[in-house]
């Protein structure tokens, strides 16, 4: 069985035990719990209303002199697979353990950007957290993809793995926020890459910000200029590279398994050479991949947006003009293949596509 297929079982059981999961006292919170779970938006203390999350119904809501953020976990989530279907659960497990981890003074500084969780609990499917008073990141800068990186080197030295950091998981108020942990999953970074295990070495944090959100971010850049798009790229990745190193180094002395080093010495040294060389070509190689990885996860959760069919446009752009680079630098099939694959998922993000 491997990790993944564990995970699942341990999640299935879990919610078919009965079992209650619950952070946080029920006499502080700033309602009663059952007003909390019967909230639909039209309540006076509610200041807006998310309609847009996929897992959650999600609303800001305004008691006692303050703002906080409500979820309350959908019937049916949206997200047409089995990690969709637990991630509410997963993602109470996890503030959990975050919150434990936040006491730790080892992960202190770095998890910083983590929200804190005021009350959740699973069975009522209710999630409490103060209100952050931040804005999606529309153009990422060198403070804003360091604090970032920081956070991310917290996580995976405190076994944390996050997969999901898309656009509307991240939040600047000016400090980089995460708020939403539906798909981090635990792991052993002593032993494993992901929380795949070793299955599946080519996810990684790095890799999960630039194909979430970060190669997205610089369509419109390149759009302006080839130029902008490669400085900005340059920027994150310099950033990416000092955080693995970093990252490498405290594993080591951890005693981490020769496969764990040698697999991210690996990643720093393509990181270097690009750098050092062929910035172009380092582009091309990390933007296919992560175009094509995004658009494998909407199919897959059948949850499509117009960012979907963006990244459609770069992947077919990519096939027509640059297909004899590509195969210098990933393993592609066919130019015609890839093609076919292209109008095949092009017709099924219009089947799937969903309001973001």
């Amino acid at each position: 069985m491997t990790p993944e297929q564990q995970r699942h079982r341990n999640q299935l059981a879990f919610v078919a035990s009965g079992t209650e999961l619950e952070i946080g006292e029920r006499a502080a919170c700033p309602l009663p719990l059952e007003q909390l779970v019967a909230t639909t938006g039209t309540e006076p203390y509610v200041r807006e209303y998310f309609s847009g999350g996929l897992t959650a119904h999600v609303y800001r809501i305004h008691v006692g002199g303050r703002d906080w953020t409500l979820k309350r976990a959908r019937e049916r989530c949206k997200v047409q697979n089995l990690d969709g279907q637990t991630s509410f659960l997963n993602e109470i497990q996890r503030r959990a353990e975050l919150r434990a981890l936040k006491r730790d003074p080892r992960f202190a500084t770095g998890l910083c950007a983590i929200v804190d969780t005021h009350y959740a609990s699973f069975r009522h499917g209710v999630l409490l957290s103060p209100w952050i008073d931040g804005k999606p990141v529309r153009a990422w800068d060198e403070r804003q993809l360091v604090e970032l990186f920081e956070a991310l080197l917290a996580l995976l030295l405190g076994g944390l793995f996050e997969w999901d950091l898309c656009p509307g998981n991240t939040l600047d108020d000016g400090q980089i926020r995460l708020f939403d942990f539906g798909y981090m999953y635990p792991f052993d970074p002593l032993r494993q890459f992901n929380s795949n295990g070793t299955a599946t070495p080519e996810f990684h944090a790095a890799e999960r910000f630039e194909t979430r959100q970060f190669f997205a971010h610089l369509l419109p850049l390149e759009r302006q200029s080839d130029r902008l798009a490669l400085a900005a790229f340059d920027t994150e990745k310099r950033i990416a590279l000092e955080t693995y190193r970093r990252l490498r180094s405290e594993l080591d002395a951890r005693g981490a398994s020769t496969t764990v080093v040698d697999w991210l010495s690996d990643i720093i040294t393509g990181w270097q050479q690009g750098l050092n060389g062929d910035l172009d070509a380092l582009y091309l190689r990390e933007a296919w991949r992560s175009h094509w990885l995004d658009l494998q996860d909407d199919l897959s959760g059948q949850t499509c947006t117009e960012a979907t069919f963006s990244r459609i446009d770069w992947l077919e752009q990519a096939v027509r003009e640059r297909y004899h680079d590509l195969q210098h630098l990933v393993s592609v099939e066919a130019a015609e293949a890839l093609q076919t694959k292209l109008r095949n998922a092009r017709r099924m993000a219009r089947q799937w596509q969903v309001t973001a």
